[in-house]
């Protein structure tokens, strides 16, 4: 399982990618390409998705709680399952 927490991830290219089970514990994804990338129960836990493109991503299970969402792209993303408390 890969542990990214706390990483400066801005402007990554990231789709498609693999991030299973992923540790992104207050990562900064801001403006991330995670087009089509798969988040199954990643931790997001206080992640920074400011303006993240996420359609079409998978975060079935992920937990979302405290993640900075705004002006994310989220068309077509599945959420079932997730964390957003807070």
């Amino acid at each position: 399982m890969a542990s990214f927490s706390a990483a400066s991830l801005i402007d990554a290219h990231l789709q498609g990618a693999n991030l299973v089970g992923a540790h992104l514990v207050g990562a900064d994804l801001t403006r991330a390409n995670l087009v089509g990338a798969d988040l199954t129960r990643a931790n997001l836990e206080g992640a920074n998705l400011e303006g993240a493109n996420l359609e079409g991503a998978n975060l079935e299970g992920a937990n979302l709680e405290g993640a900075n969402l705004e002006d994310a792209i989220l068309k077509g993303t599945i959420l079932e399952g997730k964390d957003m408390d807070n």
